[in-house]
């Protein structure tokens, strides 16, 4: 069942995989980025939620900013080391491991996310059906609840949401086609052993991005 829902921030940052040092955001929100703050809203075993379009409602803006970052991540290898032997280090030292990184984010980004969840039945209890669920997703928004912070890319640039009646009209700026090249869809967790990255060729036409489904065959790993 669909939901349409409105979504807004200072900044915003959802990070191109292929740049590996400095961070350098999409034109827009990914479709796994809607996904992901919708469920920070309402998630449930017995639901899968689908990203059907993106509305750009701001024209796009970019900011460069430089971050402090840590250059590196506790290493798996020193901690098995450190579980053995009973003793070790375990931690970071942020004082000796931080370093400046540049990035460049979207500011004052504004999207509407049209979406909709199908029910997975293996996980779905007895009472579970979809006008239980959009009533309670619906209900969510409505109300500004949420079990975890709704964040635009980066946990540190917090999205504001409402529901979206009426979409409004695409900045005129954005009229047109505008190819934006291959965007990250989502992550294919099917094999836990083998995690893959899904892309498709992102096209923004109107300021409408259209998702398309997981099997078009527009989706590839």
């Amino acid at each position: 069942m669909p939901i349409c829902m409105e979504v807004w921030g200072e900044y915003a940052s959802f990070n191109r995989p292929e740049m590996k040092v400095e961070r350098v955001s999409y034109d827009l929100m990914t479709p796994s980025a809607a996904r992901g703050l919708i469920e920070s809203i309402y998630w449930h075993p017995g639901i899968r939620w689908i990203v059907d379009r993106i509305h750009v409602l701001a024209p796009i803006r970019f900011a460069s900013l430089r971050r402090n970052e840590v250059k590196s991540t506790v290493s798996a290898r020193n901690a098995r080391a450190a579980m053995e032997r009973g003793h070790g280090e375990l931690y970071l030292v942020t004082s000796q491991d931080i370093q400046q990184r540049a990035a460049l984010l979207l500011q004052n980004v504004r999207y509407a996310i049209e979406a909709h969840f199908e029910i997975v039945p293996e996980r779905a209890g007895a009472g579970d059906n979809p006008g239980k669920f959009q009533d309670i997703v619906s209900r969510r928004i409505a109300k500004g609840q949420f079990y975890s912070q709704p964040y635009l890319g980066c946990r540190e640039f917090p999205a504001h949401f409402a529901p979206c009646r009426d979409i409004p009209p695409c900045p005129e700026e954005l009229r047109g086609e505008r190819d934006l090249g291959y965007m990250l869809y989502d992550m294919d967790y099917s094999d836990p052993e083998n995690i893959r990255p899904l892309f498709f060729r992102a096209v923004l036409r109107d300021g409408v991005l259209h998702v398309p489904p997981r099997d078009s065959g527009e989706v590839r790993g």
